[in-house]
């Protein structure tokens, strides 16, 4: 909070810097399917085919846009209260591991995986 919009926005900014996120990505689509839960919020997560674009509804679109993610599919399973949904997709977001996080979590080789 801060007593003029200007100081406000300043510390809106330096708050969300703090709270950036990296998303792992295969090519334009999320490695793999994730469900993501917040309060009554429930939102899954699945990849897509290339060129197949962002089939996600509301709040949800716009997050994943502006995460990067250029084709995924995704579903809204519980609450739809805007500000839920979009928590949610934020915690599923943060759940993805890339193949070689999983691999090294296994103590095994990427090609072991598959």
């Amino acid at each position: 909070k801060a007593q003029e919009v200007p100081e406000a926005i300043r510390k809106a900014i330096e708050a969300a810097k703090k709270n950036i996120i990296t998303v792992p990505m295969v090519g334009t689509t999320v490695p793999h399917e994730v469900l993501g839960v917040f309060g009554g919020g429930k939102i899954l997560i699945k990849p897509a085919v290339e060129g197949s674009g962002v089939a996600a509804g509301g709040a949800v679109r716009a997050v994943l846009e502006l995460a990067g993610v250029a084709d995924v599919t995704s579903k809204s399973l519980g609450s739809n209260t805007a500000i839920n949904v979009v928590r949610a997709t934020v915690e599923g977001l943060q759940q993805l591991k890339r193949a070689e996080e999983v691999a090294e979590l296994r103590g095994k080789s990427v090609s072991d995986l598959a």
